[in-house]
């Protein structure tokens, strides 16, 4: 009896074990889990870190979640207003009278701008100050309508333009996030007011400083003088000399509505690499600069851009390529740009090189052609890491032939099929 009860109480401890080591298997183990999500305490709704070359998403929470953006929608306006400059459509010194509409905002007492007045002009130049350093509501509603014609049809090309952008948890209302019903006779015809989602407004911000890195240059700037007796400072407090500044940091739009809480879509960059962080749904001013600290100081602390191969180097151990018809069978390939990979501090000497030739190369070869690609990453990296599909299929840096390679003759691409005949003759008897 006594050696059953014994029995019976170690049977219950390693069935004990087995559950608890089951329940930290579902996929991969806690301690890696721990590692690829550190818990940062965040105080937010959602939340996402991101550097900026790679798309790669190094922090998450909620991040697909559809959020009120507030003023952070005004980062689409930008795009647009650029672009249209960049198109020609419209132009930096063009003066621009302000509209009923824009007066009607600038009217609003709960409504940042700088007290557009009927009957003024301003630049193109200074409204996109004025709305990217100050969040101004008006300024940005008059360039709205400035390269549309009207809000209305400004906001169907902010949608349009979300679509291409991959933006998918997103939907526009207003050029400058205030609340549709908060317009008076002025509210859009419509049932779903502005959201967007952390992981879309990473993607907007990306696309906006990759597409016109222009935008840093007026968002960067701590304050806005805009009349002889006018000046603020930036919302963006963690730019230089303001009261959470953080190095490095050179925007880039904060947000603020009743429901959608203090909000802020952050960027810093340091020794070459630029992240890019949201946070959604905070609880006052200084509390969302600190929870974008946090995730700064985490992504800066434990990873960096490192070159890996420099310019017209060779991957070792994938020195050449085959070549299809060919009077060489191979060519040689190096590398078409530096090889810069993003790597956890300490790892870096973790990541194997995956190379891809063209299976369909054929002869005649120019020097420099693209040939294949090599790309460093983690084992198990996958799209869920990154932040579009598009970012994790076309990672990874381009290989290119080192010399050219003439397409062989009709005589001695004949000879040769006659001769790997022959080998493979040969080899079948003897095999």
């Amino acid at each position: 009896m006594m050696w059953q009860k014994y029995t019976k109480r170690l049977a219950q401890f390693f069935l004990a074990v087995a559950l608890i080591a089951s329940s930290l298997l579902p996929g991969m183990p806690a301690a890696v889990a721990a590692e690829a999500q550190p818990d940062l305490q965040l105080e937010v709704k959602s939340a996402i870190l991101v550097e900026a070359s790679t798309g790669k998403i190094l922090y998450k929470h909620n991040e697909n979640l559809p959020l009120p953006p507030a003023s952070m929608t005004k980062m689409m306006t930008e795009y647009l207003v650029l672009e249209a400059i960049k198109e020609g459509k419209i132009d930096w010194e063009e003066k621009v009278p302000v509209s009923e509409y824009a007066f009607f905002i600038a009217r609003k007492s709960d409504s940042a701008g700088v007290y557009l007045n009927m009957g003024e002009e301003h630049t193109v130049k200074e409204l996109y100050k004025a709305m990217a350093i100050v969040s101004a509501n008006d300024a940005t509603a008059l360039l709205a309508e400035k390269v549309a014609g009207s809000e209305a049809n400004f906001v169907d090309m902010m949608n349009q333009k979300a679509k291409e952008l991959g933006m998918t948890n997103s939907h526009f209302a207003t050029s400058t996030g205030l609340p549709a019903k908060e317009l008076g006779p002025y509210s859009p015809k419509t049932d779903q007011d502005t959201v967007m989602s952390a992981r879309d407004a990473a993607i907007l911000a990306r696309a906006l400083i990759r597409d016109f890195p222009e935008a840093l240059e007026y968002s960067k700037i701590p304050r806005l003088k805009f009349r002889e007796n006018f000046e603020k400072a930036n919302y963006n407090w963690m730019l230089p000399g303001l009261p959470s500044e953080y190095p490095g940091v050179d925007g880039l739009k904060t947000g603020y509505t009743d429901e959608a809480q203090h909000c802020f879509t952050g960027t810093a960059s340091r020794d070459g690499m630029r992240l890019i962080a949201v946070v959604m749904g905070t609880s006052s001013d200084l509390k969302r600069f600190a929870e974008t600290k946090k995730l700064f100081d985490y992504g800066f602390s434990n990873y960096k851009l490192v070159k890996k191969l420099g310019k017209d180097q060779p991957v070792e151990g994938f020195e050449s390529a085959e070549v299809k018809k060919g009077v060489e069978l191979t060519v040689p390939a190096v590398t078409g740009e530096d090889v810069m990979i993003l790597s956890k501090v300490g790892e870096e000497g973790n990541l194997t090189p995956q190379v891809t030739y063209r299976n369909d190369l054929t002869a005649p070869v120019k020097k420099g052609q693209v040939i294949g690609s090599v790309v460093y990453a983690a084992q198990g990296e996958s799209e869920a890491d990154y932040l579009r599909p598009e970012d994790f299929t076309n990672r990874g840096s381009e290989l290119v032939a080192a010399q050219d390679v003439e397409e062989a003759s009709w005589i001695r691409l004949l000879f040769r099929s006659i001769i790997q005949f022959i080998a493979d003759m040969v080899k079948g008897v003897i095999g």
